[in-house]
């Protein structure tokens, strides 16, 4: 599988596809999804899936964009559906613009197949109630949205939020990943499982 990783919109939010024979995911279209279109075309690559890891405004500029250009479904937690209500996750917030609507299935945990590779969907809650992430365990790749960040970890006083919740989901559903799997933030650089168990200051029990 290749990533590829897209900052887009205000907050430049990562925004990924993920690739393999001929297929590719999207995660969380944070902006106009021009350069993904782009990508997308030049590659001659097909999109089976636009997903989002939780439905905060900044993770959702462009989904409506690409689901159009693409037809290519999306899916969210339902947990998170209510925040759409919001300015969190509408936009608006902060003088953020507001997100285009858009419609989505929701999202089950349990395995999936996505770009034609095997994914397991994960329930990882805290920076929302309804976060997910997005483990392909034959290509050692996960896509973790504001759940964890490179030496961090995602914020938790947004509505629904919980750090006590956020720093389970890391310890339970991604620290006992193996560790050399490649973790892809909704923010900054990409790390590893292992780095962050033995550096992260928020998981000094692992160090």
């Amino acid at each position: 599988m290749k990533v590829e990783t897209f900052p887009l919109g205000p907050l430049q939010t990562n925004s990924y596809l993920a690739c393999a024979g001929g297929l590719a995911a999207a995660f969380d279209v944070g902006g106009d999804p021009a350069p993904m279109l782009d990508y997308l075309r030049k590659n001659s690559l097909t999109l089976t899936h636009i997903l989002a890891t939780h439905l905060h405004c900044d993770h959702l500029y462009g989904v409506a964009a690409l689901a159009g250009a693409t037809g290519a479904p999306v899916w969210a937690s339902p947990a998170d559906r209510f925040l759409m209500d919001t300015e969190l996750g509408g936009g608006g917030l902060m003088g953020l613009p507001l997100v285009a609507p858009f419609t989505f299935t929701d999202a089950s945990p349990g395995e999936a197949v996505l770009a034609g590779r095997t994914c397991r969907i994960l329930t990882t809650p805290g920076h929302s109630p309804g976060g997910l992430s997005f483990y392909f365990p034959d290509d050692g790749v996960v896509f973790v949205g504001d759940l964890l960040f490179s030496r961090s970890v995602g914020r938790t006083d947004f509505p629904g939020g919980d750090s006590d919740v956020l720093l389970a989901s890391v310890k339970e559903r991604i620290f006992t990943l193996p560790g050399d799997t490649a973790v892809y933030p909704g923010h900054g650089p990409a790390t590893t499982v292992a780095e962050e168990r033995r550096h992260n200051p928020f998981f000094s029990e692992f160090a």
